[in-house]
């Protein structure tokens, strides 16, 4: 990922957004990164709904096995003090 100071990245804008079609485009100010510049497809793929832990949960091929043990290690307590 390319890097960009904030004053450079304003005064070169359009070079920017045209980097940021094949690959994101780091802003940094005062050394510190603070924003990323990409690509609209890059964003929205990104940004997607992802599956809820439900439908995964669903898709496992556990669903519906009686036979799983789990075990709990006694030595690891959650005693918290009154």
């Amino acid at each position: 990922m390319e890097a960009w100071q904030m004053h450079g990245a304003k005064a070169r804008f359009a070079e920017l957004v045209k980097r940021a079609q094949t690959q994101p485009q780091d802003i940094t100010l005062h050394g510190k990164s603070v924003a990323v510049v990409m690509s609209r497809e890059t964003f929205d793929r990104l940004s997607q709904a992802q599956e809820s832990l439900v439908d995964f949960m669903r898709r496992s091929p556990l669903l519906g096995a009686d036979d799983i043990t789990l075990e709990r290690d006694p030595s690891v307590t959650n005693d918290v003090p009154l």
